[in-house]
């Protein structure tokens, strides 16, 4: 959607609405902000935390 600085928002719309989550664009992330984002991506998606994890690899 957009940067600012060194942070990137995304969107996705679906059904239910618009969803933004902001990214950190850093060579590594905390743990605590990527659990964060992962745990927002995976209610928006309606599928489970660790379900989503293992598409990512």
């Amino acid at each position: 959607m957009r940067q600012r600085g060194s942070h990137i928002r995304l969107r996705k719309v679906t059904l239910v609405g618009a969803h933004n989550v902001t990214v950190p664009n850093h060579s590594s992330i905390a743990k605590g902000t990527l659990s964060d984002i992962l745990h927002k991506v995976s209610i928006w998606n309606n599928i489970p935390r660790e379900e989503l994890i293992a598409n990512l690899r």
